[in-house]
């Protein structure tokens, strides 16, 4: 990397063959991998930790200071994981005293134009399609797709392998392995799609449907459901996750889909 139309500050960490096109700022305490290139008019800022062989394209802002009025120039970090691909005039803010730190995972997509916010921790292999939007301190699992111009809630919750549709509102927690739709935001029934893209067998997929028919489909208040598949449900990794996760949600889970608007 030697383009003499970028400034990079002398106290950022910069790989040898980073590629850094013109017109790009880096600022100091920035730290990024072999192998990565940055486009050209990105501005990274102070607290980035960016990961090897991540493609950031033309018009990102990356570790700007939270939004928060509450942040008072703490020091704290974004942190982006290798072989991420953050596309066109995307924005993640660095965490506050939350979190101390915003985190992207290994193998994302972020698609142009959406914004990531302070003390949000994104899994790996997500991807966030075009104006998707998440607020403060969101919390994303592994293999999640959010499909275009969603808008995730502060303090939301949304569960690994879950894919949320387009232009959806997401006030409540998206269990793991779910379809999230319609408005408000509903169960509307589980990822299979994505599951079999993933390996997933069928006898799986089929335990993971009977876990939601039971939270969804029987008529229990979330504490019976929960009860009777403890019982009655042989207990598997992906069991163990869905009532883990229902257990911890602190904004609760979304709701079934009733058919009454």
């Amino acid at each position: 990397m030697n383009q003499p139309l970028a400034y990079v500050h002398p106290g950022a960490k910069i790989a040898r063959n980073v590629v850094i096109d013109p017109f790009t700022t880096i600022h100091n305490n920035v730290e990024i991998g072999e192998g990565t290139w940055i486009g050209s008019n990105v501005t990274i800022m102070e607290g980035a930790r960016i990961g090897k062989n991540c493609n950031i394209f033309p018009g990102a802002v990356i570790s700007a200071p939270p939004q928060d009025l509450k942040y008072q120039g703490e020091d704290t970090i974004v942190e982006i994981g290798d072989n991420t691909t953050i596309r066109e005039c995307v924005t993640i803010n660095r965490g506050t005293t939350d979190r101390m730190k915003t985190v992207i995972g290994k193998n994302c997509l972020i698609m142009a134009y959406c914004h990531i916010a302070h003390d949000c921790i994104v899994g790996d292999n997500c991807i966030f399609s075009n104006n998707t939007n998440l607020a403060g301190h969101i919390s994303v699992g592994d293999f999640v797709v959010l499909a275009g111009m969603v808008a995730v809630h502060q303090f939301c919750s949304i569960g690994s392998h879950s894919f949320v549709t387009g232009g959806s509102l997401v006030r409540k927690d998206v269990p793991p392995f779910t379809k999230a739709a319609r408005e408000p935001l509903s169960y509307v029934g589980i990822n299979s799609v994505g599951l079999r893209r993933r390996g997933f067998s069928t006898e799986k997929i089929r335990e993971i449907q009977d876990i939601y028919r039971i939270l969804y489909q029987k008529n229990y208040n979330t504490s019976q459901a929960l009860g009777i598949i403890e019982a009655e449900m042989e207990a598997t990794n992906e069991r163990d996750e869905i009532i883990q996760f229902i257990k911890d949600s602190s904004r609760g889970v979304m709701k079934g889909y009733s058919g009454i608007y």
